[in-house]
């Protein structure tokens, strides 16, 4: 089963309203980790236990940019946030995106599922 690239909700169009520049390298530490590595610029997100849910943080002028994303699953990578930074007051992620990212992981665990399924129910016919 070849692995792909899943967007969950909206974080496939946020990540394009990123500056052009940011987009580009997050869109390229993505595909590194569809070919199995881990860009240097890729960290566990704290909060999560081990390191399958992974932050991706890059910066410009304009500001601080963050995606989130996990290879928990064995259909893919699924992309589970993209935003920018708005506090000021450290380096820590707001409890209203860890809320976000953890229902975008339940979703992604359902897609998962689901596609298992179909892919099972497939090859059984």
């Amino acid at each position: 089963m070849a692995r792909r690239l899943f967007w969950v909700d909206s974080s496939e169009k946020d990540l394009l309203e990123f500056p052009e520049g940011v987009y580009e390298n997050i869109k390229g530490a993505l595909y590194f980790a569809l070919a199995g590595g881990k860009a240097e610029h890729a960290k566990p997100l704290k909060g999560f236990s081990g390191a399958s849910v992974l932050e991706i943080v890059e910066s410009d002028p304009s500001g601080t940019y963050r995606c989130v994303y996990t290879v928990r699953f064995q259909t893919g990578i699924y992309v589970l946030h993209a935003f920018q930074k708005k506090s000021h007051k450290g380096i820590a992620t707001s409890k209203q995106d860890i809320d976000m990212i953890k229902r975008r992981l339940k979703r992604a665990a359902e897609l998962d599922a689901e596609l298992r399924k179909q892919e099972k129910k497939g090859k059984g016919s």
